[in-house]
């Protein structure tokens, strides 16, 4: 696995890799080529430098007798960020650290798969983030990412959307996809969007008048 390139002015996303299960090599080696930081969790930093990828920072509370002065070593010039508060996940401090670098947009991989709870404290914990920071989740059957109040994008007829409720959702409008909502409510555990799909080539509006609605494009 090559390094990644460096991208003027931080106009691409940046790059955090977690520590859930691994995605494709392909769909890591696109993000990496176009991410202007690469940001990894200390959990998953072994795994990380055996696929030979260059770090920019490394992150987490070190517990467990981690080896920073190894990384130093092996990835220089590399930043090494101690976090040690118990109160927040590690994936959680590394979307902090970008606010405060003032880096817009972050695409998340590696933090789906494995143990259920991280995977769902990793989806739902990005709804705090709304209005400071992009996020994006990526895996090899899934992007994730939450909705602004009125969203539109292309798609080709019959991608599979996913329209995932973070607690109450009201006020649902959606056009060009197959099962329509018409001021529908979605709660979590009740009632949610999945696996609907896009009805023809072209625009899909889904509107919404309160609450956290997440958007999943999903690939069988």
């Amino acid at each position: 696995m090559s390094s990644h390139h460096i991208v003027r002015d931080d106009q691409e996303p940046a790059l955090i890799i977690a520590n859930g299960a691994p995605c494709d090599a392909e769909l890591l080696g696109q993000l990496l080529e176009w991410s202007p930081l690469v940001i990894v969790l200390d959990s998953a930093m072994e795994r990380v430098a055996k696929l030979g990828i260059k770090v920019d920072v490394l992150l987490g509370d070190f517990d467990r007798d981690f080896d920073t002065e190894y990384y130093k070593q092996t990835q220089y010039p590399i930043e090494i960020v101690h976090t040690p508060d118990q109160e927040k996940t590690d994936l959680e401090k590394a979307f902090d650290y970008l606010i405060e670098r003032k880096i817009p947009a972050v695409n998340v991989v590696w933090a789906t798969g494995k143990r259920a709870d991280h995977t769902i404290t990793n989806i739902t914990n990005i709804v705090q983030y709304r209005n400071r920071l992009k996020i994006v989740i990526l895996d090899d059957h899934s992007k994730i990412f939450l909705l602004p109040n009125k969203f539109e994008k292309w798609y080709p007829a019959d991608t599979i959307i996913s329209l995932i409720p973070i607690g109450n959702v009201n006020g649902i409008h959606s056009k060009n996809l197959f099962y329509p909502l018409q001021g529908d409510s979605l709660t979590i555990g009740y009632r949610t969007g999945s696996s609907n799909h896009v009805v023809l080539d072209g625009i899909v509006t889904i509107e919404h008048q309160e609450g956290d609605l997440l958007l999943m494009e999903c690939f069988d």
